[in-house]
């Protein structure tokens, strides 16, 4: 029997190798594995041999101060993967922590074929990782098509796929009516997937609501959370008096919730596509420790955080970054573009141009699961 081994370092990496082991299942349904996943994995019967939130730490200082213990977690499943023996370790994203398991892994044993989803933001920073990639990646999968170059220079077999954040899917229909009251305006925040994160978003938009709230009482807020997050942010929430909050997790709903928002407030990061091929405006925020935001701005090559404007080389969706995360600067942005269609139709229009620049022309986890299954026969 063929075996593979998942590995992940995050809720949003868990999430996308479960939308292609799923595709893969399909046609190799005689397939044994094993991981570091979470749930969006452990609800495909494959066992995990720790739990994600044990890995999961938010920026530079949060890596060092727990190194010993990422060092460890890399050492074992290290261990774990040689033991297990697998055809293809397939990892997805959270290179410091991925990539790292998987060259110690090759030294160990060759044979066993490395293929990574997700490649590393080398056009952001750390552009020579690419020449230490070429050691132990046997085949890269790549979310855009503009860094193929970066790749195909050192001579790194790679493959377009597309991201799957901005396929066009078909949603079962579910009702919202019990969820949320028809003469409410929605309004989706997303704190990010991370705790570490969450734990620092969640009280500015808290104070955003609050801030609303007072000036108009017609909106419904609705977070999206993870399983791994959705107790933390409801218990914060239980602090408040608001009756206008609701928390979501189940995929399904997140997505119809999000294509009947009138706007959303969400951290940086790859969530801002879905938003925008959701066809919904939104703003990003987001906030590091003093010390992680130099180190940061000391290595970046690019001026903004968020995709869709990096692409542009402009502000297309404005980024509330550090000081400017704050509660009153959500407020004044949120409700500017709120009454200011023009501005909505703006931005809109420039993503929807960008999108169809970057979506692959088939399903990024179809095709990603192909390569999987070639390897599987080769």
């Amino acid at each position: 029997m063929k075996k593979i081994f998942i590995l992940t370092g995050e809720p949003s990496g868990d999430k996308l190798a479960s939308t292609v082991i799923s595709k893969l299942k399909i046609d190799n349904p005689n397939i044994n594995y094993l991981s570091v996943g979470g749930t969006h994995i452990k609800k495909l019967g494959i066992q995990s041999i720790f739990h994600l939130k044990e890995i999961t730490y938010l920026g530079f200082t949060g890596v060092l101060f727990n190194i010993f213990k990422i060092r460890k977690k890399i050492n074992k499943t290290v261990d774990e993967i040689i033991k297990f023996n697998p055809d293809i370790l397939f990892s997805v994203d959270s290179p410091d922590f991925t990539l790292r398991v998987a060259e110690k892994v090759k030294v160990i044993n060759n044979n066993i074929k490395t293929i990574h989803y997700v490649a590393p933001q080398v056009w952001v920073w750390r552009k020579n990782r690419v020449k230490k990639i070429k050691k132990f990646i046997d085949h890269m999968l790549l979310l855009f098509n503009f860094e193929k170059k970066y790749f195909d220079e050192e001579n790194i077999k790679n493959t377009f796929v597309g991201h799957p954040l901005i396929e066009k899917k078909e949603n079962a229909i579910t009702t919202l009516d019990n969820l949320i009251s028809k003469d409410k305006k929605i309004i989706s925040l997303f704190p990010g997937s991370r705790k570490s994160e969450t734990s620092v978003l969640l009280p500015i938009l808290l104070n955003f609501i609050k801030l609303m709230n007072k000036k108009n009482l017609d909106h419904s807020f609705v977070f999206h959370a993870t399983d791994e997050n959705k107790e933390f942010i409801i218990d914060k929430i239980k602090n408040t008096n608001f009756d206008n909050i609701d928390v979501i997790s189940d995929e399904n709903i997140k997505d119809q919730v999000l294509s009947n928002s009138i706007f959303a407030v969400s951290k940086s990061g790859t969530i801002s596509l879905q938003i925008s091929s959701a066809n919904i405006p939104s703003i990003i925020i987001y906030k590091l420790s003093f010390v992680n935001f130099m180190i940061f701005k000391l290595l970046v090559n690019v001026k903004f955080a968020n995709i869709i404007n990096i692409i542009n080389d402009k502000e297309v969706i404005p980024e509330l970054l550090q000081k400017e995360c704050n509660a009153e600067e959500i407020y004044k942005t949120v409700t500017y573009f709120l009454k200011n269609p023009d501005l909505i139709e703006k931005q809109l229009t420039d993503c929807k141009k960008t999108l169809e620049g970057i979506r692959s022309k088939s399903s990024s986890s179809s095709e990603a699961a192909l390569i999987l299954s070639n390897y599987l026969i080769s």
